[in-house]
């Protein structure tokens, strides 16, 4: 059984939980990610590491309430217990490079910042680029802002807050001025899908935390299977991080849309905004 220690909301279905689980804390890597069980007969549900305090024994992980499982989590609070967190999964995040961007969107800003808090500790010239559809849905700017990094951009699609339009903007700019020896993108596969073609304009590489449906976390089920350079791969135990060159989008996008409505969701407005931005 794992404790929740801190319960923080951050919007009406966006959620944080702290837990104690002191043998992860000292494990996890930026990138990696955990399975959570709520009790005997609950599913099991994917989470990427959020934060972590080996020293402390807790970790991080943030979601949003879209189904059944995180409507439950939703409802529990400080001192209550999880059945099972299971972790660290996947392969830690690795950016070559000494001047790297770091685009996150919506829930996926959680992974972003444990990501770029790597990067600037690991002495690099570190750029961010923040995402969401409204300022209420924006994550973690705090944690971001007392980060050393050299340039931190905001976008809103509806302007609610920091720059209008989408990540791909501020990103076009970074890479047109030279500044950017590798990307790092996360967050819905539309926002991945164009942030990948505009490093592609201009010969950035660039890597993609994907999000695909996963079920038992260790490559058994299948689900979370992707194509990458013409090969299926498993996001669970060949990546997360994958090169964002090489990822099939429309397929993963086909995939997610089954099951994910934000996906469609955003699908039309990045279509719109990103695609004209990619042929300038």
């Amino acid at each position: 059984m794992f404790k929740i220690l801190k319960k923080t909301q951050f919007s009406e279905k966006v959620f944080e939980f702290r837990v104690h689980a002191p043998r992860m804390a000292k494990a996890a890597h930026a990138g990696q990610f955990l399975m959570v069980r709520i009790d005997e007969t609950g599913e099991r549900v994917p989470f990427t590491f959020a934060n972590w305090n080996a020293e402390e024994g807790w970790i991080e992980f943030i979601f949003m309430v879209i189904g059944k499982t995180t409507e439950c989590l939703s409802k529990l609070n400080e001192g209550d217990y999880l059945q099972d967190v299971v972790g660290p999964l996947g392969c830690p995040t690795e950016i070559e490079g000494d001047r790297v961007v770091i685009l996150g969107g919506g829930v996926g800003l959680a992974i972003a910042y444990p990501v770029a808090r790597t990067q600037c500790e690991a002495g690099k010239e570190v750029s961010v680029i923040m995402g969401a559809r409204t300022k209420d849905l924006l994550l973690l700017e705090d944690q971001f802002r007392a980060l050393p990094l050299k340039n931190l951009f905001i976008t809103t699609d509806d302007g609610s807050y920091g720059e209008q339009g989408v990540v791909t903007a501020p990103l076009e700019r970074l890479c047109q001025a030279g500044e950017v020896d590798q990307a790092f993108c996360v967050g819905p596969v539309p926002m991945m899908k164009f942030s990948t073609l505009t490093c592609e304009k201009y010969n950035v590489p660039i890597i993609a935390s994907l999000n695909p449906i996963m079920v038992d976390g260790t490559g058994m089920c299948g689900c979370c299977r992707v194509e990458v350079g013409g090969a299926t791969k498993f996001a669970c135990v060949d990546g997360p991080d994958f090169d964002a060159t090489k990822v099939d989008w429309d397929d993963l996008g086909r995939r997610q849309g089954t099951y994910r409505a934000e996906e469609a969701v955003s699908k039309q407005h990045y279509e719109e905004e990103a695609c004209a931005c990619h042929r300038k």
